[in-house]
């Protein structure tokens, strides 16, 4: 159930975030103000509707959805992309594509924290974030 990852979570730590955004395709001076941040990801479920708003100084975004449904997002760097979000094995697995490009963004809890993997063809970025009190 989405209902475990409800809550605030706040990032604790990150890897190879910078080289995920290179393969996106972001620019220089973004990935600088991105990798600064320390973003709080909030996730919020009403019915089949579930909400994810990501804060930070640098920019905050939020999105809504139904599992299972694609819809268009426009992403924290601007790219209008095609996503669908489904339960998969205890697994959030949010995938994106846009341009004939993809991306997949995997949020999973393990021992209490929520761990976000970013994978853009063969680069791998893991997040790490822990439950705000």
């Amino acid at each position: 159930m989405v209902d475990a990852f409800v809550g605030t979570w706040k990032l604790v730590d990150t890897a190879n975030f910078d080289e995920y955004m290179k393969a996106l395709g972001v620019g220089f001076a973004t990935r600088q103000m991105a990798g600064l941040t320390k973003p709080t990801t909030i996730i919020e479920v009403d019915g089949d509707k579930v909400t994810l708003k990501t804060q930070s100084t640098f920019k905050n975004t939020e999105i809504s959805f139904k599992l299972n449904e694609e819809f268009d997002e426009t992403t924290a760097d601007d790219r209008h992309v095609k996503s669908l979000v489904k339960l998969d094995g205890g697994k959030l697995v949010h995938v994106q594509k846009w341009d004939g490009k993809e991306t997949s963004l995997v949020r999973e809890l393990k021992d209490g924290k929520l761990i976000l993997t970013l994978t853009m063809g063969n680069v791998v970025s893991t997040r790490t974030y822990e439950k705000a009190s």
